[in-house]
């Protein structure tokens, strides 16, 4: 995986609490991606407290409704990123660049602020045999697909994200979102393109989701 965080502080301890304490689990709903995850042995909300971050909520442990329905989108419409650059915006688990490596992108670039997603992230793709660079230079990479799963969960992020992805769709990318019909979807923005049912945030019960495009 290029662009890997160094094993140093944080990240040294973040990578070994993950390897040793999150087990591979495959996907219930894409058993072929195994991600590392928490089980209630882990001890993974006292380990973020031990590093000072039981304020950051732990994102990245989990398959999100929006990154599986993406995941799944991925997998029956392959030539959606065959052969494309991809950027997977708000990363998290590496859950959807993990789907668009499998489905053949020629080059999957991923952004999360998180360093311990990060560290998660370069987990997850080295156990999926996924090659997925994070980008950690200014702005966006250029990219002709950008897949956003589950970043318009609140108004403020909306705010904050959504001129990012239109801008990112004016130059020419088409953004993909994933998300489970959140209040704060900005459905005047998007066309549905496609829904699956799946579960959300590590339940077991599916959640209607769908698969959008942004307009620009």
């Amino acid at each position: 995986m290029g662009g890997c965080v160094p094993d140093t502080g944080l990240s040294g301890r973040a990578r070994a609490f993950i390897g040793e304490r999150l087990p591979l689990t495959p996907l219930p709903f894409f058993p072929e991606i195994a991600l590392h995850m928490p089980s209630p042995q882990s001890g993974l909300h006292g380990w973020l407290a031990s590093e000072g971050l039981e304020d950051t909520p732990p994102y990245w442990a989990y398959a999100w409704g929006g990154g599986a329905v993406l995941a799944m989108y991925l997998r029956d419409h392959p030539e959606l990123v065959k052969g494309q650059s991809v950027l997977d915006f708000g990363a998290g688990s590496g859950l959807v660049g993990i789907a668009a490596s499998r489905a053949g992108a020629a080059r999957v670039w991923a952004i999360d602020t998180d360093p311990v997603a990060q560290i998660a992230l370069e987990l997850n793709a080295a156990a999926n045999h996924a090659e997925i660079a994070l980008w950690d230079g200014p702005g966006q990479p250029e990219s002709d697909v950008v897949l956003a799963g589950d970043i318009f969960y609140d108004a403020a992020v909306v705010a904050h994200t959504l001129p990012i992805l239109a801008e990112t769709a004016r130059r020419g990318a088409k953004v993909l979102v994933g998300d489970p019909f959140r209040r704060s979807l900005p459905r005047d923005r998007l066309t549905l393109l496609a829904e699956y049912a799946v579960p959300d945030m590590g339940g077991r019960e599916p959640v209607r989701s769908g698969v959008f495009v942004l307009h620009p």
